[in-house]
C-alpha cells in the first residue's frame, strides 16, 4: 500500500517539479475585468540562503493594489504613472502600485511561505494572454531574479528563472458569482 502511495506521488511530483522551483501564483489564471487575489509562493531561498526580501514589479493594466503585510516583515510600496488610464470602480486611474517589497523578514530555505495582494486586472487587458510578474528574491547570500518572461511559442519551463505569470480569462459574464 505505502510502495503505490509513494509511486504515485513520485509520478506526481515528476510532472510538476519546475512549478515547485519557481516563484508561482497559487491560482495562475484570472478573468478581465475583476478583481483578483494573488497569493505569490515562494518555495525556497537562493542556494541554500534564507530569503530576506522579496521585490515584485506590478504589470501595466493590474490596478488598485493592495498588500497583505506580513509579520516580522517591512511592507513598501512604489507608486508611479501608468502608461495609459485604466477604469477602477468606474473612474480613472492614471496611477497606483507598480511595486512591491518585503524586507527584512527571513525565511529558511527549507521553508516555504506565501506573500499575497489583492488587484483588479483592467477590462480592456487581452483575455487568453500571460501576464508576467517579475520578482528579485534577495537571500542572506545573493539573490535570483524571476524575471525571464518567456518568447512567444515558449513556457516558463524553457527558462531557468522565469517570471510568475497569470493568465488572463475571458471577463465573467454579469451576474456570475465569483
Amino acid at each position: 500500500m505505502f510502495k503505490t502511495f509513494f509511486a504515485a506521488a513520485a509520478v506526481l511530483l515528476a510532472g510538476t517539479g519546475s512549478a515547485f522551483a519557481h516563484i508561482s501564483f497559487e491560482t495562475p489564471s484570472a478573468p478581465v475585468g475583476g478583481a483578483y487575489k494573488a497569493v505569490l509562493r515562494v518555495p525556497h531561498g537562493c542556494a541554500g540562503s534564507a530569503t530576506i526580501g522579496l521585490h515584485i514589479r506590478i504589470p501595466e493594466g493590474v490596478v488598485g493594489v493592495k498588500p497583505m503585510p506580513k509579520a516580522g516583515w517591512t511592507l513598501k510600496v512604489v507608486k508611479g504613472k501608468y502608461a495609459r488610464p485604466h477604469q477602477l470602480h468606474g473612474a480613472p486611474r492614471t496611477e497606483g502600485v507598480t511595486e512591491i517589497v518585503w524586507s527584512g523578514g527571513n525565511l529558511p530555505d527549507a521553508f516555504y511561505d506565501e506573500f499575497v495582494f489583492t488587484t483588479s486586472l483592467a477590462a480592456d487587458l487581452e483575455p487568453g494572454a500571460m501576464l508576467y510578474f517579475p520578482v528579485v528574491q534577495t537571500c542572506e547570500t545573493g539573490a535570483v531574479r524571476w524575471i525571464e518572461i518567456p518568447a512567444p511559442g515558449s513556457t516558463d519551463d524553457d527558462y531557468k528563472n522565469p517570471a510568475p505569470g497569470l493568465t488572463l480569462l475571458p471577463a465573467a459574464a454579469d451576474g456570475d458569482d465569483e
